[in-house]
């Protein structure tokens, strides 16, 4: 997804004309001047074909997701570091990093602010299924399972389903009534049944969750570096601290988040893309 658009200034001038009026400013005096602008946001957001596996969440190494439930996708909240290892982790991919920019050019003669948002693309990680199992004696939303499989892995079946597999799943079947089927060739281990079931014991899953791929590192400059120790205070991960006046970054510790550069006042950290 790739957007583009324009907002004429004077529109933005009328809106922070009725923002300064509901200040109680009369506006009489009020002047709008913008200088030359140019910006750039990273966003991460989740897109409603979220499965509420809660996988995100699990991944998360500052807790700054909102799980889901059977109701609501998950929510991704101020804490967010930028590190991108939900989006990595998203077993559907319905988690998105886009990037948002804004520029304004005092010699452009249409006099408007320019907006994109872009998607940007990400390395995925591995998620799989090793094995999965249904515990038939136990009551369950198996419904709610079925209906948020991404793959449609999770059916529900008659006794008659069952019958030509020559599967027995440990009970007596009903004739008319539906059981829980999971086809374990489509299933991804994205564990959103498991998660959204009202038996913690009904759905056993053993899945496989590979590694973070970093795309990005931390570049230290350490003659620019002045000592003020705001990069080791605000690491969520204890990945960098100050000895003898050098800034040390401990790589696997490192989550490759924006905090250290964010808080730095001499740029003296930059996050870059490895080539």
């Amino acid at each position: 997804m790739n957007v583009s658009f324009i907002k004429q200034m004077k529109n933005l001038e009328r809106e922070v004309l009725m923002k300064s009026v509901e200040l109680d400013d009369d506006g009489d005096d009020f002047q709008f001047e913008l200088d030359d602008f140019n910006a750039d946001e990273e966003i991460i957001a989740v897109a409603p074909k979220c499965v509420r596996c809660n996988t995100c969440v699990g991944e998360c190494p500052v807790s700054a997701i909102e799980p889901a439930n059977i109701f609501k996708i998950a929510k991704i909240t101020d804490k967010c570091v930028k590190c991108e290892i939900c989006v990595q982790s998203c077993p559907v991919s319905a988690i998105k990093l886009i990037n948002n920019s804004v520029i304004y050019n005092n010699e452009d003669e249409r006099d408007v602010i320019e907006y994109n948002v872009a998607n940007v693309s990400c390395p995925h990680r591995v998620v799989r299924m090793n094995s999965i199992s249904i515990d038939y004696s136990v009551d369950n939303n198996w419904d709610d399972c079925a209906r948020l499989c991404p793959t449609n892995a999770f059916t529900l079946e008659f006794r008659e389903f069952f019958d030509d597999l020559n599967m027995d799943i440990g009970i007596e079947l009903i004739d008319d009534e539906l059981y829980p089927y999971i086809n374990e060739k489509m299933c991804i281990g994205c564990g959103a049944c498991r998660e959204i079931s009202l038996n913690d014991f009904a759905i056993s899953l053993d899945r496989y969750i590979g590694p973070i791929v970093h795309s990005r590192n931390v570049e230290i400059n350490q003659d620019s570096c002045v000592n003020c120790y705001l990069c080791e205070e605000n690491c969520p991960t204890g990945a960098i601290e100050l000895v003898d006046g050098e800034v040390r970054l401990d790589n696997d510790k490192c989550i490759r988040c924006v905090e250290c550069t964010k808080h730095c006042p001499v740029g003296a950290l930059k996050r870059v893309n490895i080539k």
